[in-house]
């Protein structure tokens, strides 16, 4: 008789939900959106064949990841558009420390999300009105995903794998269009009031993940 864990591996075998296959599925969605950020570049508006010939996926794969051409297109716009804004807060900081490093990218967001909040509403509408992806996973937000790995990284080994993985997701919260758009829809702050917010909350959820890992570390 299987043991649970067996069960549980090949439960996660069967929908797809393997570490592994989950990893495969947001380096083809990076590829695909990468791609059409580079012809955008370039100055092309791409059809989906165009992308998919330039990524090198059949254009089956490349519906499985982005359903309509508009939201593919307004993803990679954005991509284009944030690259230059938010990466040089990682080669400019001299700081260490994730607290503070944390709350510069929850800044350089907001400054970046006042200039592109209309982009952000309408792809946060097609990927909340589409139909999912048939590729499943995470339908959009890689490269958040990314600058919040990169803000923690100094934290990284002072928290369990599980821990680190916890505070990304809180953070993931916390940063970028959708808080933005709640503090100004249900708060009515203005831009520079919702900025203060979001600094005060990321960096309160960073001070209280780090301190519950001292808290264990100090248990053991």
């Amino acid at each position: 008789m299987k043991n649970v864990n067996e069960k549980r591996s090949a439960s996660d075998e069967a929908d797809g939900t393997r570490p592994g296959r989950i990893a495969q599925r947001n380096r083809t969605r990076k590829l695909i959106i990468e791609t059409a950020m580079r012809l955008i570049e370039q100055g092309a508006t791409p059809s989906m064949a165009e992308i998919a010939e330039a990524a090198e996926v059949s254009r089956r794969t490349l519906y499985m990841y982005f359903p309509t051409q508009e939201q593919l297109l307004i993803d990679a716009t954005l991509g284009v558009l944030s690259r230059n804004a938010i990466d040089p807060v990682f080669t400019e900081s001299a700081s260490n420390d994730p607290v503070e490093r944390v709350g510069q990218l929850s800044r350089a967001m907001n400054q970046h999300s006042a200039k592109t909040m209309q982009l952000g509403r309408a792809l946060i509408r097609l990927t909340v009105e589409g139909d999912e992806p048939a590729a499943g996973g995470p339908r959009r937000g890689y490269r958040r995903v990314q600058w919040i790995e990169k803000a923690l990284a100094p934290a990284r080994d002072k928290l369990t794998p599980k821990e680190f993985e916890r505070l990304v997701s809180a953070l993931s919260v916390l940063v970028g269009w959708e808080p933005m758009i709640a503090l100004k829809d249900t708060r009515g702050l203005g831009q520079r009031e919702a900025d203060e917010v979001l600094a005060f909350a990321v960096r309160a959820v960073v001070e209280k993940g780090l301190e519950e890992a001292r808290v264990r570390r100090t248990l053991k």
